[in-house]
């Protein structure tokens, strides 16, 4: 990624001092949350503040698990041009009579968490009070920010070599049809770029419909353009320029990297400079079972997606210094979603398979003083684990209710009736799952939301989780202790 303009810096240390300054009064920690398409990034962010918020048995999380937690309660948040992330009617939607999983959110947004606790030890041993900002965006735009050190030519290059994988080439047909239409040395036609841009976008949402895709490809706000669509910014597309083709002012290619370099400036700069450079933790959710299910070519690409997210992270150990005027992310979670969709036995392999994706990235920000890890969870656990018999063999397997559609085996399900599946086996050693020659079927149903029985005082309480406590504690713990 590029380096932020001398302008950029100073505004960005002028935002961190503000909020150190606020801090000094109440300690604050900012808390990214983001996740690639269907990683259950909504209902994480749900479930981590329903949990805190109603109190529920976190045994991993220390300052739960030790009864140093006092009350956790929401609180107006304290960027007034970021919309409030809806809680509410999330929590709504997972635990009201139709339990159904919330809608994914298209747009940044943001939740204030105050954390009334006691240390634990030291010479500040007493209460305090910690203020947890919780910063949700849609991971689309943090694939973004690696554009920020391309220019149009080596983001043309790679897109278009992508879309000639052959894993992608059926879904990216008509538009690699469209691209061989494409003069780039002709005319700065508008009218052009317009349409080549539709047929790209096309092709943009044609991956991300696909259930087994890895949504990777940027610009990601082409699909999320909210009141910038139709504008210049969000109306380009890759040309196919060759080696020895540069774009030339007054040439399509020429428009369109114009035009690209104007989303950089327009969409990214501003996501960078005034949200995701004052986060100080970050988790990424990740459906691996997807890719694992998709194949070797599909897990590629997601290992270089999260390559490239995490080089975006400005990450490191922070000292006094950088803490006020440039502060660093000093950790980050890369979490394996849905575990509730394999058995518990095959929990340690999705962790693997998760930490081999990030391996070589997260060596160089591990180098930089920063902690990474990653770990398979389950923000809302919605099945249960069983053993089903094949043959004179008894199967690890899992049921649940499956939502009203899905299909089993030819049993097509009403939404109501519950099922047990054998989901598959996933990899004894995690480098196998690059080896093309195999192939991991890993496939469960959509499941419902777990029906949740109210206590006999017609309270609920918060769904079951796998393993949400430690991620809290790697997260947040620390600044509990």
């Amino acid at each position: 990624m590029s380096q932020p303009s001398y302008l950029d810096e100073a505004r960005n240390a002028a935002l961190a001092f503000g909020d150190s300054l606020l801090g000094l009064a109440r300690p604050r920690l900012r808390l990214g949350v983001t996740g690639l398409s269907r990683s259950g990034k909504t209902v994480f962010t749900t479930a981590l503040i329903q949990n805190l918020i109603e109190g529920a048995k976190l045994p991993v999380l220390k300052a739960a698990a030790e009864g140093r937690i006092a009350r956790v309660r929401l609180v107006p948040q304290p960027d007034p041009d970021i919309p409030r992330f809806p809680y509410e009617a999330h929590r709504a939607a997972l635990n009201g009579p139709e339990r159904r999983w919330p809608e994914s959110t298209r747009r940044i947004s943001e939740l204030r968490v105050e954390i009334d606790y006691e240390r634990a030890a030291g010479w500040f041993k007493g209460p305090a009070t910690l203020t947890l900002d919780i910063v949700d965006y849609p991971g689309e735009w943090l694939l973004d920010l690696a554009l920020m050190g391309q220019d149009y030519k080596a983001w043309s290059t790679q897109a278009v070599a992508d879309a000639r994988k052959p894993h992608r080439r059926a879904v990216a047909s008509d538009w690699l049809a469209d691209l061989a239409g494409r003069d780039p040395a002709g005319p700065a036609d508008e009218l052009a770029a317009e349409a080549a841009s539709i047929v790209f976008k096309t092709y943009l949402a044609a991956l991300r419909a696909d259930p087994e895709a890895v949504a990777v490809t940027p610009p990601g706000r082409f699909l999320m353009p909210g009141d910038l669509e139709g504008s210049p910014a969000l109306t380009f597309a890759p040309l196919d320029l060759g080696h020895d083709t540069e774009p030339l002012p007054g040439t399509l290619a020429g428009l369109m990297t114009e035009r690209f370099e104007a989303y950089k400036r327009v969409v990214v700069a501003p996501f960078f400079r005034d949200h995701f450079a004052r986060l100080d933790r970050q988790i990424v959710l990740v459906d691996a079972l997807a890719a694992l299910d998709a194949g070797a070519p599909a897990l590629a690409d997601l290992e270089t997606a999260l390559g490239q997210a995490l080089a975006a992270f400005q990450v490191g150990r922070n000292s006094w210094l950088s803490s006020w005027f440039a502060p660093r992310i000093e950790r980050v979670l890369f979490a394996a979603t849905k575990a509730d969709h394999i058995h518990h036995a095959s929990h340690d392999r999705l962790a693997a398979v998760m930490s081999h994706l990030v391996a070589r990235a997260a060596s160089r920000a591990q180098g930089a003083g920063a902690r990474v890890e990653a770990m398979a969870l389950a923000a809302v656990r919605a099945t249960r684990e069983v053993r089903i018999k094949e043959g004179r063999d008894e199967l690890p397997a899992i049921a649940g209710v499956p939502e009203a559609g899905e299909e089993i085996a030819g049993e097509v399900f009403d939404g109501v009736a519950e099922a047990a599946i054998f989901p598959g086996e996933l990899p004894q050693r995690p480098e196998a799952i690059f080896d093309p020659a195999m192939r991991w079927q890993i496939r469960a149903p959509r499941f419902r939301p777990p029906l949740v029985a109210a206590d006999a005082g017609g309270r609920t309480r918060p769904p079951p989780q796998i393993r949400l406590d430690r991620a809290l504690e790697f997260l947040i713990g620390d600044r509990l202790a």
